[in-house]
């Protein structure tokens, strides 16, 4: 069998959950079938069953174009470009909207099956209209095209299937919950500390780590107003980069300006980093906080919960079936306003409840280091990319 994915993000260049998602899994099939690779880039590698192959994004073509429908425009471009030769792939598998319509032609140009993996859903990112503007209409028009045409869709969560057959017209026979997974041989507790010297953390206080774009979806914001309510020994490292507009990147710099100015200890490193300093954060950290307003699985729980550090997330999405409330962490929960943009019907409370569960579990080690064993385990027990390789191969054969 070979599959032919259709993805924006890939190594080297990586800043969501999806690409994450994309690296293992496109690695765990090769081991069990032809992988051939098409995404936005410079890539070119060949090894073994795993084919990587990379499509020019930026076009001098769309210099003039309106500057938030000039991503839209690219995106549709390089879809057009990743079609341009018949891969003679059995199935082909698209993941987020940015390569979907690359699947749509895909299947209509060259009769393939087509699945969808929705790592999120554009109905329930409506703040995608301040970086896109009316290129959200089109985003949404390709996501929901490519949903209700598609072979299969797999959800990340149960509660994204749940999402998938509200919002679109989708036989629920179509959709499988496959969970996101994880490499357990290497998110694992390392002792090295040279990324928390890099970057100032002391290493004698107890420290909450967040990781994540600057995105309304990942709710950073909440946590930066809740920094007034954690306990002041408690240093704050917010590894957060990537913002999606210019106008969320200013909303950040002032708040944390503004934190800055009474207290000392808040560490904001303004960039993605690499894997292995990533795991040195989580290693090291003494609370994990995921804020998210909307998170159809959360990847960077199970990250987190990998490295034996216990959660303190939002009860949304999918994050409700990664996090076990008083076992692996504390939910908070999350009263949205009803339409969007989804935001919590009172900010400040939120940001106080993430604050009392960090203060919880800072204040307690007893506490932290029994949720930090029981989050390894659940990792191991349900989150391994192995096993959930072969379900996507299960899923490939239903359709050939």
């Amino acid at each position: 069998m070979k599959v032919l994915f259709f993805t924006r993000e890939f190594p080297p260049y990586v800043y969501g959950g999806a690409g994450v998602h994309v690296e293992y899994l496109a690695d765990e099939l090769s081991k069990l079938m032809e992988v051939d690779v098409r995404c936005f880039g410079d890539q070119d590698l060949q090894n073994g069953n795993l084919t990587v192959k990379g499509f020019p994004y930026e076009n001098e073509v769309f210099n003039d174009s309106n500057s938030k429908l000039k991503a839209v425009f690219q995106t549709l471009s390089t879809c057009i470009q990743m079609n341009a030769k018949d891969s003679h792939a059995d199935i082909v598998h698209c993941h987020t909207w940015y390569a979907q319509f690359a699947g749509i032609v895909a299947k209509l140009c060259y009769g393939i099956p087509l699945v969808i993996t929705t790592h999120s859903l554009e109905p329930l990112r409506p703040w995608k209209r301040e970086q896109l503007g009316r290129g959200y209409d089109a985003s949404s028009w390709v996501e929901k095209t490519a949903i209700e045409m598609a072979d299969a869709v797999i959800a990340v969560s149960k509660e994204t299937k749940d999402d998938v057959l509200k919002y679109f017209n989708v036989d629920e026979s179509k959709i499988k919950v496959i969970y996101n997974g994880i490499n357990l041989q290497e998110y694992v507790v390392t002792n090295e500390t040279s990324t928390l010297k890099a970057y100032g953390i002391d290493q004698t206080k107890p420290y909450v780590l967040f990781v994540g774009r600057i995105t309304r979806q990942k709710g950073i914001i909440h946590l930066v107003n809740a920094i007034k309510y954690i306990d002041p020994e408690t240093q704050i490292v917010l590894c957060a980069g990537a913002p999606d507009t210019a106008d969320i990147a200013k909303e950040m710099e002032e708040s944390v300006a503004e934190v800055k100015k009474t207290r000392k200890n808040v560490i904001w490193i303004d960039k993605m980093l690499d894997k292995k300093e990533v795991i040195q954060l989580y290693s090291h950290a003494d609370v994990f906080c995921c804020p998210s307003i909307y998170e159809p699985f959360g990847i960077i729980n199970i990250e987190a919960m990998a490295c034996k550090t216990a959660v303190v997330a939002s009860a949304v999405g999918g994050i409700k079936e990664v996090v076990v409330e008083g076992e692996t962490g504390i939910l908070v929960p999350l009263e949205q306003q009803s339409t969007a943009p989804f935001e919590p019907v009172n900010p400040d409370k939120f940001s106080r409840d993430l604050a009392d569960g960090i203060n919880k579990l800072t204040s307690n080690k007893a506490l932290r280091e029994t949720m930090a064993l029981n989050g390894r385990k659940r990792v191991e027990d349900y989150f391994d990319w192995t096993a959930i390789a072969k379900q996507v191969e299960n899923l490939y054969e239903s359709l050939t």
